[in-house]
């Protein structure tokens, strides 16, 4: 999903090695994992832009135009979760134009696109988490101001649409990152990996958001420089196992299972994902190149359990309580299950594994921490979106239902 600086806003007509992969789970190449469904055709980069400064987080906005908030305002955590549970059930959002989030939305509109995420047609939201995809590393090291971002952030990434969510209880993150923007996280890390933290710690704090960092990296990625980003952002804002503090919730996207980003998620489960020393709050394990099987999932999430022994040096294992896994609502030309109709979904399928997964050497505690879901709104310039009539409340929203999902979010095991 690569992509460039493209004319007219067309996207470019370039596979990508994700766009090639056959099967979800043959080599590591088809293990692949993207946040994204598409090829880089689909991806365009964000072209330059202007905009005003975003306001500072405070009291939650109103969600829909008129109408109250259906659940606890915030994202505070509430009480503990219990083993066994669907405690993060989140979904990435892309906007309507493709993951740039390259204009400012009008908030009826986007409410008309998108109140399936807080009403899942009861009053009580689908999700409880929504990560904003993407933010562009370069950019935010850059504190680019141009028509398209503000201070380093796409200005669609308002204060509007993050108070949207949260008043109505819905935590809301800020993914940098993504496929396309490898090449950008390669240079912002070589360049300064301790201010990157440091910013994306500021640009929490302003708008009450954590951080997803989406660096997906396969061949050499630039550990040092992520650890210098990691500690930066700690040192500004340090990990709070309560979940009352938004912006000290800080997470990591690794492959679908363990083939892919090998020294990522090596170095990410053996020093930053360990249940007695914590440093980030839990990893998601991403969606392959197409949408697995009920099999394929969860032996994609069993890799994660076990580790790779085998591998030199080994990955070792990771807790249950220290990731989750993550589906399609939105793929191709055609509406999902996932998106629709529970009973049939992989969400449904899969939900016992997920539940009861036991530890395989990591952590004490059973079952991962939940799902994520790839993505709302408009993932790809092509194929089907979440807008309406496709909304997802029958597949994400009731299995929100089926699972008992808190809203607000739970602080999250730990153990």
């Amino acid at each position: 999903m690569l992509a460039a600086v493209l004319v007219a806003l067309l996207p470019l007509l370039a596979a990508t090695p994700a766009a090639a992969q056959s099967t979800p789970a043959a080599t590591p190449a088809a293990d692949r994992p993207t946040p994204a469904a598409t090829p880089a055709a689909d991806r365009p980069t964000p072209v330059a832009a202007a905009a005003a400064a975003r306001s500072t987080s405070g009291a939650a906005g109103t969600a829909r135009p008129g109408a109250p908030a259906t659940a606890t305002s915030g994202q505070g955590a509430v009480q503990p979760d219990a083993a066994g549970s669907v405690s993060v059930y989140g979904a990435w959002h892309c906007s309507d134009d493709a993951c740039l989030w390259g204009t400012v939305r009008d908030m009826t509109q986007f409410d008309a696109n998108n109140h399936w995420l807080i009403d899942r047609g009861d009053g009580r939201p689908s999700v409880n988490l929504v990560v904003l995809s993407f933010v562009n590393p370069l950019r935010l090291l850059n504190q680019t101001t141009d028509a398209q971002t503000a201070g380093g952030v796409p200005v669609g990434m308002d204060q509007a649409v993050v108070d949207y969510f949260t008043s109505h209880g819905v935590r809301v993150m800020l993914s940098i990152g993504g496929i396309t923007y490898v090449d950008d996280w390669n240079t912002a890390l070589a360049t300064n990996g301790a201010q990157l933290g440091r910013n994306a710690a500021a640009v929490a704090r302003r708008l009450g958001v954590g951080i997803e960092i989406d660096y997906e990296e396969s061949s050499n990625p630039n550990l040092t420089g992520l650890q210098a980003f990691v500690d930066a952002y700690r040192a500004a804002v340090p990990y709070d196992a309560s979940g009352a503090d938004p912006a000290a919730r800080l997470t990591i996207d690794l492959a679908a299972g363990d083939r892919w980003l090998i020294g990522l998620t090596r170095k990410a489960t053996a020093d930053w994902l360990r249940t007695d020393t914590p440093v980030l709050d839990y990893a998601n394990a991403m969606v392959p190149s197409r949408q697995p099987s009920t099999g394929t999932a969860e032996s994609n999430w069993t890799e994660h359990l076990v580790g790779k022994a085998t591998y030199s040096p080994p990955i070792p294992p990771l807790a249950p309580a220290k990731f989750t896994g993550s589906l399609y609502i939105a793929e191709g030309s055609k509406v999902r299950p996932e998106c629709t109709d529970f009973a049939d979904s992989l969400q449904s399928s899969t939900g016992d594994f997920v539940r009861n997964a036991a530890p395989q050497g990591a952590g004490a505690s059973t079952g991962m921490l939940g799902y994520m879901f790839w993505a709302a709104e408009r993932p790809s310039t092509r194929g089907v979106t979440t807008d309406p009539p496709n909304t997802c409340e029958g597949g994400v929203g009731a299995g929100a239902t089926a699972y008992s999902v808190p809203v607000p979010m739970p602080a999250l095991r730990q153990d």
